[in-house]
């Protein structure tokens, strides 16, 4: 583990640690406005893509001092890679946000073949962004979160018994999806941005399958779901079959009696841009006042 780092971002500390798999993590720690003045304890809201994440999403923990919305205090976690890795972070994260066992569609090798086409990857990215997509570990990945870094922070920091969340968008929106219906996790609440669902073969349609009916009176942490209007309607076909994907999966948990865990949002935005507005819905569905209260009520 390496000394602890202060980075360029206001109130915001950054370290690295290697993981029992042996992956190395950079992580960006963000406190709120008021937290040095504060005793109280907090909940953690992890985002994961940091390398890419951490700039578009850390600003808006400001959202709590905003007097127009009603976001309740939490301290920002943001997991990204480090050291060398950081470099090929846009390769890595298929090996860490995808489930294991998930199909590659028609539609992703035909994406990648046009990016390399195109110039828009080199031909050895494309290759590397693919064999990544042929060995995938959400599962260590989210262990790692739960079972390492998060019993760390609650050492080193005021963190509450209760409450926390987890945001991801596009393959980071997949892991998110992953995560809530793998379950056992400290999340209250998460936030699945344009979640990469691109197969009707996906490993999350087995877990729908296996996800028993809701009973009545149980809880079930939130789930807020976006998808961005030119996913939906624009001229890709990656896009317009993740978006119908997406939709028969919020179908299906509507079926399983989900209907009052699960909240959606369609923003205008394009799946580049959509990341900041994704978390900031993320962060007004699942984080204000009355959606906080709820939580904890149902815990």
């Amino acid at each position: 583990m390496s000394e602890i780092l202060h980075g360029c971002l206001p109130d915001t500390t950054y370290f690295e640690t290697t993981a029992r798999s042996g992956n190395q993590y950079g992580v960006w720690v963000t406190t709120p406005p008021g937290y040095a003045e504060s005793t109280e304890p907090l909940p953690l809201v992890y985002v994961v893509d940091g390398n890419w994440s951490v700039g578009l999403t850390v600003p808006l923990i400001v959202t709590q001092a905003d007097p127009f919305l009603t976001v309740e205090p939490y301290v920002q976690v943001s997991v990204g890679f480090a050291g060398d890795e950081a470099a090929d972070w846009a390769q890595l994260r298929n090996r860490d946000l995808v489930p294991p066992g998930e199909p590659v569609s028609e539609e992703m090798v035909a994406a990648v073949a046009s990016a390399r086409e195109t110039g828009a990857m080199t031909a050895e990215h494309a290759d590397a962004y693919l064999a990544m997509l042929a060995d995938t570990r959400a599962d260590v990945f989210l262990d790692f979160l739960t079972e390492e870094l998060h019993p760390r922070l609650q050492s080193e920091l005021r963190v509450s018994e209760s409450g926390h969340g987890l945001f991801g968008y596009s393959y980071g929106g997949l892991f998110a999806l992953y995560a809530w219906l793998r379950g056992g996790t400290p999340f209250a609440t998460f936030g699945a941005g344009t979640p990469g669902v691109a197969s009707t073969e996906s490993e999350v349609f087995t877990m729908l399958d296996a996800l028993p009916d809701r009973s009545p009176g149980s809880t079930v942490p939130r789930l807020h779901v976006t998808l961005n209007e030119v996913e939906i309607f624009g001229h890709l076909p990656i896009y317009r079959r993740l978006a119908r994907t997406v939709l028969s999966v919020l179908d299906q948990l509507h079926g399983k009696g989900l209907a009052d865990a699960i909240s959606s949002e369609v923003l205008h935005e394009t799946h580049v841009t959509g990341l900041q507005a994704s978390f900031l819905s993320y962060l007004t569905a699942c984080r204000s006042s009355a959606q906080v209260a709820t939580v904890s009520t149902d815990a």
